[in-house]
């Protein structure tokens, strides 16, 4: 709480001057038809009143935050307009890609345009994720704050209503709440992006746990997977969660699913998350796959919601402003979401140690010379982009040593999760920890030589320790063994950064053959591929035996090239080995039972 001060005139002042401001605050009122789906277009007015000369710019985002990529949202916007309140238009000009110009802000009374969907609308660069995109079709809307609503300059702060315009039998979810008339309130422009929308022929499930109201909403393009489902399979994890961060510091949480024919993943807002994931039949291996995701998302109430940086506090639309603290925006989520798992038991140990795995190996296809900081600070940069995937890997792995380390100086008693707890009490949704000063801050309120793990692991990029630490659990650990046998191989490793489907790595002979590490891949053998029907089209490189051929078409600098490859034949070497050491000293089984049962 801030000092009061106790003189009677200034208290007298103070009174008032929240009430003079109020009443110059312009009054903001969003409308979106969405009876009209016609072209793939949102059609959207905003109702304004007591703008001034300063609020000059109407601003479309750039970027948006935990999205770690450029949109530049103002490419999907046609026909902007302003209009004085007889309805005459007044001169607009577009002065950038996201930036339009009022001649007259202190006439405008209403402002209308219209803005393209962003999953069916093909642009050449910089694609916007469709977890954090738009989709308008004939029974449902996906709405993302940032791609459909702008901000008049000098006003991000300001209050905003929103009244969505749609089909009786349509449902909406959103973590907004309604007045009694339907009309949706957000307390500023960070607040409605915080807040996805969905609406349509949606299912819904709701339950209390512990105080917080749970609910999901879900579309299924056919109908194969409903809300109560979901519900089913998310409950012991809610309950896992809920032990895992003592309380949940949230009193109304929503899940969005949107289940079609892309398969992106999700996104994290502070009372919600938004997923677009591919309509499957709902088998236990789908449904554990879901949690896993869910699991995630869910733990950013704890980071970023209440421990981040005075840089995303109020974020910066305009320019994008990277933190080097997305190892622990990222990176300490994704451990969080398995570990909570793990000491449930959800999650068995030699499951929880094939996640591990499994990012190491991840890790091994990316550049192991780039530091978390350095990740975090080049993320929207297209260097940056390329290594982005790792923040939920190797950030991953080092968010588990590091819970060892803290477990292992505390004799057993205080690991990641009781500090980042501590922190969260610390800290909060309106209290941000200094950017420059976070690392000294965690070593403060733990030990010295936290201080050193940060500068080797998070700040530098030294090999990760995993044999060392591993083994103080009585877990054995080998970075690579050979069986003898052979194997067929590509000779090349696929992935998707920057949401680009490319090379990551390319052996020897492959690069012979003519590939490079950073081809895009655009056909296997003359059938188109894409992120979107990726799943479709390269399994058939499965059914290859060795020495069989087949092609691939790249694009390398713009230009398409098709190139003669060979599945290859080589030595099986089984990397990044787990196994529980059955000789364990009693003070590693000390160590491994505190670290299992953390709860």
């Amino acid at each position: 709480m801030k000092k009061i001060t106790t003189s009677a005139a200034l208290l007298f002042l103070l009174a008032f001057a929240p009430l003079a401001e109020a009443s110059k605050s312009p009054e903001l009122t969003y409308t979106v038809n969405l009876n009209d789906r016609a072209d793939d277009q949102f059609k959207v007015t905003l109702d304004v009143k007591g703008l001034t000369a300063a609020n000059n710019v109407f601003q479309f985002a750039a970027t948006a935050p935990g999205t770690y990529q450029t949109m530049d949202i103002g490419r999907f916007v046609h026909n902007f307009k302003a209009y004085d309140k007889k309805g005459r238009e007044l001169e607009t000009k577009q002065i950038s890609t996201n930036q339009w110009e009022l001649s007259n802000p202190k006439k405008v009374r209403k402002i209308t345009y219209q803005i393209a969907e962003t999953f069916d609308t093909p642009v050449e660069k910089d694609k916007v994720y469709a977890m954090c995109g738009t989709s308008l079709e004939q029974d449902h809307a996906l709405i993302n704050g940032q791609a459909v609503f702008g901000y008049l300059k000098g006003l991000q702060a300001v209050p905003m209503h929103l009244k969505l315009e749609h089909p009786k039998e349509w449902l909406v979810g959103t973590a907004l709440t309604a007045d009694k008339k339907g009309v949706y309130k957000a307390n500023n422009y960070d607040h409605i992006v915080d807040s996805p929308i969905m609406a349509g022929n949606l299912t819904k499930a709701q339950t209390e746990y512990n105080g917080t109201t749970i609910d999901i909403y879900t579309y299924s393009k056919t109908g194969k997977i409903k809300s109560e489902a979901l519900m089913t399979n998310m409950t012991t994890m809610l309950e896992a969660a809920h032990k895992f961060v003592v309380n949940f510091p949230v009193d109304r949480y929503t899940f969005l699913y949107h289940f079609e024919d892309q398969d992106w993943g999700a996104w994290e807002h502070s009372y919600s998350s938004g997923y677009v994931m591919q309509e499957n039949d709902l088998t236990p291996e789908y449904a554990k796959r879901l949690t896993d995701i869910a699991a995630h998302e869910f733990f950013h109430i704890i980071t970023p919601l209440n421990i981040h940086s005075e840089i995303i506090e109020q974020f910066n639309f305009v320019q994008p402003t990277p933190s080097q603290h997305l190892w622990l925006y990222e990176g300490t989520t994704e451990w969080a979401s398995h570990v909570m798992q793990l000491r449930s038991g959800l999650k068995p140990l030699p499951a929880y140690l094939a996640d591990v795995r499994q990012k190491l190996m991840i890790d091994d296809q990316l550049d192991k010379s780039y530091s978390l900081q350095k990740l975090s600070l080049t993320s929207y940069t297209p260097e940056g982009n390329q290594q982005y995937f790792n923040i939920y890997n190797r950030g991953a792995v080092t968010a588990t040593l590091l819970d060892i380390r803290l477990l292992e100086l505390s004799g057993g008693k205080r690991g990641l999760r009781e500090v980042i707890n501590e922190l969260s009490k610390e800290y909060g949704p309106k209290k941000a920890f200094p950017e420059d000063k976070f690392f000294e801050i965690f070593a403060a309120k733990t030990y010295p030589e936290i201080a050193d793990f940060f500068i080797r692991y998070v700040i530098n990029a030294e090999p990760l320790p995993v044999a060392d630490y591993f083994g103080k659990l009585g877990i054995n650990y080998e970075a690579a063994k050979s069986t003898g046998n052979k194997v067929k191989g590509l000779g090349y490793a696929i992935g998707a950064p920057g949401g680009v489907l490319s090379l990551t790595q390319v052996g020897e002979a492959m690069q012979q053959a003519g590939l490079q590490p950073g081809d895009e891949i655009i056909a296997l053998d003359g059938v188109a591929v894409s992120l979107e029907n990726a799943n479709q089209v390269l399994p058939k490189l499965g059914t290859l035996n060795a020495g069989d051929k087949y092609t691939l078409t790249i694009k390398r600098d713009g230009t398409p090239q098709t190139i003669a490859c060979q599945m290859q034949s080589q030595d099986e070497i089984k990397k990044h080995l787990f196994e529980v050491n059955e000789q364990a000293t009693p003070q590693q089984l000390a160590l491994r039972s505190s670290w299992m049962k953390n709860l």
